[in-house]
């Protein structure tokens, strides 16, 4: 399939696909012409990169995870090695890390709402 398709089919924009393809996250054909071709297989790629985008991962972290990985479900492959492990781990603290600094931003904030005479509201 053509870059619009695979942009169409994912949702993702055609640039999107273009800076997944230059940091090797994403992998093409080029036909006689010079346009990209991308297997079926690709959109459960772009997906599996969107999925780990959303989890707060950068895109060279990314690019190091993704072949230790299925696209179909994000299952550990064969290749898969304890570095997948590690590097998740890490992950998950430094997201844990952000969590607790956007918490401790919140509780700031709470307090000056309610010095201002202002409601804090729940969410």
């Amino acid at each position: 399939m053509r870059i619009g398709e695979l942009a169409d089919r994912t949702g993702v924009s055609v640039r999107s696909l273009r800076y997944y393809e230059t940091k090797g996250m994403l992998g093409s054909e080029r036909t006689a012409g010079g346009q990209r071709e991308y297997p079926e297989s690709a959109i459960d790629r772009v997906i599996r990169i969107q999925q780990m985008f959303a989890a707060g991962l950068a895109s060279d972290t990314i690019a190091q995870l993704l072949p230790c990985t299925n696209d179909t479900d994000g299952t550990p492959n064969a290749t898969a090695t304890p570095f997948l492990v590690d590097k998740l781990m890490q992950e998950r603290r430094r997201i844990g890390r952000a969590l607790e600094d956007m918490h401790r931003a919140c509780a700031v904030l709470d307090e000056i709402i309610s010095s201002a005479g202002g409601e804090v509201s729940e969410q």
